[in-house]
């Protein structure tokens, strides 16, 4: 069985011959490091290998290996063939010059592999060739026919044949051992039909249903990925005299044959629903139009906006109303996308059905059904996989979105609707309903659900960063409109008075500032914030500021500032701290968050950053551009404590730059002494400029860092303009995320090993791919190509068991061993059948074939052959259970001298394969030296 489970390896090269070009290839099955050392050393009696494999019968009918090794049973031979597809050597006279040339090279060389040529057309595969030993050669013969002869279709008359080839001068010939293979084919699968249900598509917009159809992926094969099932019915020992096989009659009963082995053929590209899921919405992203041009004129625009009258314009601003909030509801939701659709084309012609539209949306927007609008918790993702799941990695390492969130649900439901309602119609119809979604939930306070709160995640895709953006900057929006209706005034010293500085007080000096933040920040209020960046207040106060906060003031800072300037903006005191100059307890300020940044924010600020250069100026400019956070900090904090020292802001906000060392005073006691590091002392320091131009202002009254109101708009704007293509793009990750899960799903119900190797390796190659913002093309179907090809070997697998019946077996073991045949049979070229016919997987075999037969014959079935009569009587109708066999092979093998009879006895043999359209004989001749 070695020809089987070794590994063949090839080496080839090119040679001219008379003007000829000639590929040599050197094929040889990789042999153990033991039997090289035995190699070394040639003796002058043996006979090369390639006639010491003729007598082993145990590599008789490989499955997979070169043509030569099944006809001639060789483990290393060369072969010389014309180098060009469209070349051939077709004289006879082109093929003997080549043939002695061969004879010499071998002769001359010493050579004992056996060297073969290439002749005819290369579709015919005739081969022609010769091997040299010590006193011996071998001819190797071939003979192709299209038609068959009818004497030489069964074994009597090839016998006739192979002796009288062998000529053998002794007239008791020595006895012909036989192996004998014939291949029967099953294509009618008859009642095994193939299992998989198309989706149903109306269930996907049944009220009951509830659109949850709309997160599943399909999955299978729309037809039997199994086209052929091949059963070989072997009989590897036989003795000529033995067995009887003329053309009257055959001792060759295929379910009395020692040996079966099958093998299944694969239908070429099965249709696979999940492939054709993400091929087709990987199409979308070649597509070059925009929305308006698929759906016509933009339904952004209203009629009739160019000859509006201008008249009016001011009176909005003027005459303020209020804005009137509905109840939330999928109607109200979609009534203004309606409403501006209509105008521009008919309901009919709407590329969503508005059963499918209302059911998606549902879907996506489940709160859409909540009588009572949106409280703040409802937008986070509580259900967010943990951060060792394996399914946390795999959207962090796709950089795609995680898998219960609106921009995952938001991929799978524009896949459903390109492949089954409205083609790329429909994805725009849907994109825009989305996009008028987001401008609805913005204007009217309402967060957006699945996604996680907190700013935009960098390991997501940028759609789904930009959707947390507008999470982030609805968030304060609800948040500072809710603390104007509740109260004006400034009230967040009194508010955290109490429970605050309790947990203020088990914070040590040496906690940074960041923490304090991280724990603080619920308690954070924006509630007197207005909607612009410019606020007026009233010039008193604004003029006692400057005044108790002069140039010399901020420097220093000072007793006098403790008594002009109230304290603003306190979010509680510090547990240990207290300040320098008076040892008043220090006060950690309300602060405002850094700006949320999405991926393409950072990158543009990084190269306005980089176009700044690296002069003096630019520098300068660069520094203050980054400390806009840090200037926002220093004033808060001086708000918060009037007369502190740039020393006390250090020690809140970065303690490592305070440095505390322990002194003897003047009177002899040990005391703490502190100064600021030296990076804080460097002449025109950022920290100390800063610190000099802040001025004593709560956070409410800063200008703001973040600026919600122009970012939610950028970020609708951006969503607006969005092509299908540019989507399409945006969301593949999230697809290709999808489509590996339902893979990964569907096996752990197969449970087949080398699947689960080919899911890790797609995983890796699109980790790899899927990283890079704009991806290539070919990789990205490499991808798809290597998913559809995981569909198609578990939609064999199950075909298989469904055709094989494992889940009916009763019996434990019997179900575990067909389970265990199945799963060879995916990987196997080749799978021994344990009992042949009269084991469990035997007897299914044959029951299949049988029922193929009397479909074909339209006999009664197999329940009423039974009551015919008895054993007997069946046997006789065995010769109809299986068709005429499809290919037969037979392997004929003799020892004997020739020419003379004095001649070394060697070995000699013929290989031959007679199809419906196909006739070959391969034999293998010895010589002797005294013939030559």
């Amino acid at each position: 069985g070695i020809f089987t489970s070794g590994t063949w390896e090839e080496k080839s090269d090119e040679i001219s011959f008379a003007d000829f070009k000639f590929s040599v290839t050197h094929h040889y099955l990789v042999q153990e490091s033991t039997d090289k050392e035995g190699k070394d050393e040639v003796l002058e009696d043996v006979i090369p290998q390639s006639m010491q494999d003729l007598l082993c019968m145990n590599n008789d009918f490989p499955p997979r290996a070169h043509c030569l090794v099944r006809w001639y049973g060789l483990r290393e031979f060369v072969v010389i063939a014309p180098a060009a597809n469209n070349d051939a050597v077709l004289s006879e006279s082109k093929c003997n010059l080549l043939l002695s040339s061969v004879s010499i090279a071998l002769g001359n060389t010493g050579c004992q592999v056996p060297l073969f040529v290439q002749i005819h057309h290369k579709w015919r595969r005739m081969y022609v060739g010769e091997c040299q030993g010590p006193g011996v050669r071998t001819d190797f013969e071939m003979v192709h026919l299209r038609k068959v002869p009818n004497q030489y279709t069964h074994l009597s008359g090839l016998l006739d044949i192979f002796k009288s080839k062998i000529g053998c001068p002794l007239t008791p010939l020595p006895p012909v051992s036989i192996a004998i293979r014939f291949t029967y084919v099953l294509q009618d699968w008859q009642q095994y039909f193939w299992p998989q249900q198309p989706p149903d598509i109306d269930a996907l917009v049944g009220g009951e249903v509830g659109g949850l159809e709309f997160g599943k992926l399909p999955f299978g094969a729309c037809e039997d990925p199994i086209s052929e099932l091949h059963l070989a019915t072997t009989w590897p020992h036989l003795t000529e005299g033995i067995i009887v096989d003329n053309d009257v009659y055959s001792d060759l009963d295929p379910l009395q044959a020692p040996h079966w082995s099958v093998r299944v053929r694969k239908a070429d590209n099965p249709q696979c629903l999940l492939g054709d899921f993400v091929t087709e919405f990987f199409k979308i992203c070649r597509r070059k139009e925009s929305t308006d041009e698929i759906l016509g004129r933009s339904t952004f625009e209203e009629e009739g906006r160019e000859i509006a009258d201008i008249s009016h314009a001011l009176s909005k601003l003027t005459e303020p109303a209020p804005v009137p909030i509905h109840k939330l509801s999928v109607s109200n939701m979609v009534h203004t996308a309606k409403k501006k659709i209509r105008k521009h084309r008919g309901v009919e012609e709407s590329p969503l059905n508005n059963d499918v539209l209302n059911t998606i949306l549902l879907f996506l927007f489940p709160d859409a059904t909540s009588e009572k609008p949106l409280d703040g918790t409802s937008s986070t993702d509580n259900n967010n996989p943990s951060s060792e799941s394996e399914e946390y990695n795999l959207y962090n390492q796709f950089k795609s979105a995680p898998s219960d969130s609106l921009t995952y649900k938001l991929a799978l439901c524009l896949c459903m609707i390109n492949f089954y309602h409205g083609g790329l119609k429909g994805v725009a119809h849907l994109w825009q309903e989305f996009v008028l979604e987001m401008r609805f939930r913005w204007e009217n306070n309402f967060l957006i659900p699945g996604l996680a709160s907190g700013p935009p995640d960098l390991r997501c895709c940028l759609l789904h960063q930009k959707l947390q953006m507008l999470n982030c900057c609805i968030e304060r929006k609800k948040a500072r409109d809710e603390g104007r209706k509740t109260s004006p005034s400034d009230n967040v010293t009194d508010a955290y008075s109490g429970d605050a500085g309790k947990a203020g007080d088990h914070l040590g000096p040496d906690s940074l500032k960041d923490t304090d933040k991280e724990k603080g920040e619920v308690g954070k209020s924006w509630d007197s914030w207005s909607d612009s960046e410019e606020e007026f207040f009233e010039c008193l106060s604004d003029t006692e500021e400057l005044k108790g906060n002069g140039q010399e003031g901020g420097k220093k800072g000072g007793p006098k500032e403790t008594a002009t300037l109230k304290p603003e903006g306190r979010l509680y005191q510090h547990g240990k701290l207290k300040l320098l100059h008076n040892g008043e307890p220090l006060y950690i300020p309300v602060t405002q968050e850094p700006a949320p940044m999405t991926e393409d924010l950072l990158e543009e600020q990084s190269e306005v950053l980089a176009k700044l250069g690296t002069s003096a100026e630019g520098a300068h400019l660069r520094a203050r551009m980054q400390s806009a956070c840090l200037l926002s900090d220093m004033e808060s904090f001086k708000a918060a404590n009037p007369g502190c020292f740039l020393e006390d802001f250090v020690r809140w906000y970065s303690p490592r730059d305070y440095i505390e060392e322990e002194v003897i005073d003047e009177k002899g006691n040990m005391v703490l002494k502190g100064e600021l590091s030296a990076r804080m002392k460097i002449p025109s320091n950022m920290w100390v400029e800063a610190w000099e131009t802040a001025k004593p202002i709560p956070a409410r009254r800063q200008r703001r860092l973040f600026d919600d109101t122009r970012e939610a708009e950028k970020v609708l704007h951006y969503l607006a303009v969005q092509k299908p293509a540019d989507l399409a793009r945006h969301l593949l990750p999230c697809v290709i995320h999808a489509a590996v899960l339902k893979v990964k799903e569907e096996e752990s119900l197969e449970n087949i090993s080398s699947v689960k190797k080919i899911i890790k390796q797609i995983i890796s190659h699109s980790s790899k791919v899927l990283h890079f913002s704009n991806p290539e093309d070919k990789k990205l179907e490499e991808i798809i190509h290597q998913i559809t090809n995981v569909e198609a070997i578990i939609a064999r697998a199950r075909s298989l068991k469904a055709k094989f019946g494992t889940e009916k077996c009763e019996q434990e073991e019997e179900k575990e061993d067909l389970a265990r045949f199945v799963s060879c049979l995916l990987e196997q070229p080749e799978v021994l059948v344990a009992g042949a016919g009269r084991g469990h997987a035997g007897r299914i075999i044959h029951k299949l074939f049988v029922n193929a037969q009397r479909a074909a014959a339209m006999a009664p079935p197999e329940e009423e052959l039974k009551r015919m009569g008895s054993l007997e009587e069946r046997r006789q109708n065995l010769a109809s259970d299986f068709p005429p066999p499809a290919g037969r092979e037979l392997i004929l093998r003799t020892t004997v001298p020739r020419p003379a009879p004095y001649s070394r006895a060697l070995p000699q043999r013929m290989y031959s394969v007679l199809t419906k359209e196909d006739f070959r004989l391969a034999v293998k001749m010895k010589i002797t030296d005294g013939d030559v």
